[in-house]
């Protein structure tokens, strides 16, 4: 990896590439300090901290603390990822949306502005969701959240939280058309990269707290252990993938001879990546959102409502609770991978298409026959991508509830996140390098 770095720094364009992405970045840390006008830093910090892992927890790790921080870039861009999986479930489902998705690069720039619309309005209500539960803190906590309460003060805050997750959305654009990759998740990525000292010193304080002892050094061990692990893991399925061999029958068009070549298809383990874990941490977190925002903040601290909570929020109860969540989050995973595959992957469509161009796959009849094949084959690799999703989304949560460590209760979304942006962009940057050192066949 530093080698394609060093090789691709010599290369002017991609330099340029890269410090206009670096600069990007650079900004978008300066904006997640800006103060939000009217609105109480402390009273941010307490109400993030009344929970477990709820969105809340989800929006500060992505927006690398921005949230806990009540700067202007709080909500980062979870409403456009939202808009973006609203838009792509409707693709499904109504025919106008399915025709532009299929119009190539118009109909992408059509939907493009359609998700860009619909992630700031989800901005807006988010922003009027969380300046109503902050208001109620002072009747719920006693705590003064929001100084000169009133309807301007109102269009202000939940104006700047729009307003920053619209510049960020624009940043990212920007980054995607001058820099490298895609700007939205490498915004998501210097969030949670920007997290990681804080999460390191937060670890050293737990470990002081406790003593320098035996057991705080096998801790500090077995987290070093499982985090390298971790990684390890997650770079080879995230490459892992199982290629069908197709062959294409020849056809004489006049004098030419086309087809007759062997290729395969390749059909990613991980085909969903990290959108099941983030859809499943969703719903998880969705009640426990719900409940925070209706009572100012507040948690029940007793009673069947505050074990139900706990059996859906890692972290907030007793160590019993933190299995039941363990294993209602790895049946949820399973469940979205499969859901996501089916949208994304359609062996039907696929056997079609085949078909068309004149390839099939030795041993398989075309038509449903292939279909029929290539749809067991995704299955079985779905189940295994599920398995290795399900593995690192909750290898934190139960080594977090082992060692009462709750800042690795993220750790694994986080670490699927960094690690599918970082091979993506190595990735790119090598294409970007072969292409540029192609003499083409003219010389």
């Amino acid at each position: 990896m530093l080698e394609t770095f060093r090789n691709a720094w010599k290369i002017p364009d991609l330099r340029r590439r890269i410090l206009f992405t670096l600069m990007m970045l650079i900004v978008f840390r300066f904006g997640a300090h800006i103060p939000v006008p009217y609105l109480s830093t402390e009273a941010m910090q307490a109400f993030l901290g009344n929970g477990g892992t709820d969105l809340f927890s989800l929006f500060d790790v992505f927006t690398g603390g921005a949230f806990s921080n009540a700067t202007v870039m709080a909500m980062g861009v979870s409403p456009y990822i939202n808009a973006s999986i609203i838009i792509q479930l409707l693709t499904v489902a109504i025919p106008s949306l399915e025709r532009l998705a299929k119009e190539g690069v118009e109909g992408r720039k059509k939907l493009n502005k359609i998700t860009r619309y619909l992630g700031i309005a989800l901005g807006f209500v988010q922003g009027a969701g969380l300046y109503v539960t902050l208001y109620n803190m002072k009747a719920t906590a006693g705590l003064d959240a929001i100084s000169n309460p009133g309807v301007l003060t109102f269009f202000v805050i939940v104006l700047t939280f729009t307003a920053g997750t619209a510049f960020l959305v624009w940043l990212g654009e920007l980054i995607t058309e001058k820099g490298l990759g895609n700007g939205v998740s490498m915004i998501i990525f210097a969030g949670i990269v920007s997290r990681i000292p804080a999460g390191a010193k937060a670890l050293y304080e737990q470990f002081l707290s406790t003593g320098v002892s035996v057991k705080g050094l096998i801790i500090v061990a077995a987290v070093i252990v499982v985090a390298v692990l971790a990684i390890a893991f997650v770079v080879y399925f995230s490459d892992a993938e199982r290629r069908i061999p197709v062959q294409y029958a020849k056809r004489v068009v006049g004098r030419k001879v086309y087809g007759g070549q062997s290729t395969n298809i390749p059909i990613k383990v991980a085909m969903g990546g990290v959108m099941p874990i983030i859809f499943a941490s969703s719903i998880m977190a969705f009640p426990a959102t719900i409940v925070r925002l209706i009572s100012g903040g507040n948690l029940p601290s007793e009673g069947v409502g505050y074990y139900i909570l706990s059996c859906l929020s890692a972290g907030l109860g007793p160590a019993w609770t933190s299995v039941v969540y363990a294993v209602i989050y790895f049946a949820l995973i399973i469940f979205f991978t499969y859901f996501y595959s089916s949208i994304q992957f359609n062996p039907i469509e696929f056997s079609n298409n085949m078909k068309k161009s004149g390839g099939y796959i030795p041993g398989i009849r075309p038509g449903k026959p292939t279909s029929d094949y290539i749809g067991r084959v995704s299955s079985r690799l779905n189940l295994i991508g599920s398995i290795f999703l399900g593995i690192v989304a909750i290898m934190p949560v139960i080594f977090g509830a082992v060692f009462n460590i709750s800042s690795l209760q993220l750790g694994g979304t986080s670490l699927l996140i960094m690690e599918g942006v970082a091979l993506e962009k190595v990735k790119q940057i090598e294409s970007q390098m072969v292409m540029r050192h192609y003499k083409g066949f003219l010389e």
